[in-house]
């Protein structure tokens, strides 16, 4: 993510955000855990303020957290067991180096016409039958939110085809509805993939 009024909000409002995360109470993170191998890499791909890369990090797995944001990348280093790096997307260089990449509420701040090149580099970055955890806002098109930030929206049939396109074939899809840091309740959709 790159969007300069995305960054300065997520700058202004990193605890606010902080305080609305409750990773106990994601079922995908239960299913891509379960998913994992005991004591797999992962990385938290746009960690945000990193509850979730703690998370993990409780269960035995080595978590890399990257963010755009150095006000996330403060908070997610601060946690147990999270080695936390400040990143973009395009930052993502590795290969075959990560059993899972979690990547909940992240890409979807990456304009569209981006995601198959983001969704390729973590491709090359899982290890063979690696797990993808993608989480985005359903829907069509680009818009900002109340606050300025940028987002873009997919529906499960163009999910499913761009993940194809990358190799990774999708095993699982969630749907869930929650209300953002704007204030407002919107659909949201979680695929696991495998390589």
């Amino acid at each position: 993510m790159s969007d300069e009024e995305t960054l300065r909000v997520y700058a202004q409002k990193a605890r606010d955000y902080e305080a609305l995360a409750r990773p106990d109470e994601y079922p995908t993170l239960t299913t891509f855990i379960a998913a994992l191998p005991k004591g797999g890499d992962v990385l938290d791909l746009g960690c945000g303020p990193g509850l979730e890369a703690a998370r993990m990090a409780q269960v035995g797995l080595r978590v890399e957290a990257m963010d755009a944001s150095p006000e996330m990348v403060a908070l997610a280093a601060a946690r147990p067991g999270v080695a936390a790096q400040q990143g973009s997307f395009d930052d993502l260089c590795a290969e075959r180096r990560y059993d899972g990449v979690w990547a909940s509420f992240s890409l979807l701040h990456a304009p569209r016409a981006e995601m198959p090149r983001h969704l390729a580099a973590i491709a090359r970055a899982l290890r063979p039958d690696g797990v993808l955890s993608l989480t985005l806002k359903e829907g069509q098109g680009e818009a900002r939110d109340r606050l300025g930030r940028f987002y873009s929206y997919y529906t499960e049939p163009e999910l499913r085809r761009l993940l194809a396109d990358v190799g990774l074939r999708v095993d699982a899809v969630a749907r869930g509805s929650g209300t953002g840091l704007d204030g407002t309740s919107s659909p949201w959709l979680s695929v696991l993939a495998h390589g």
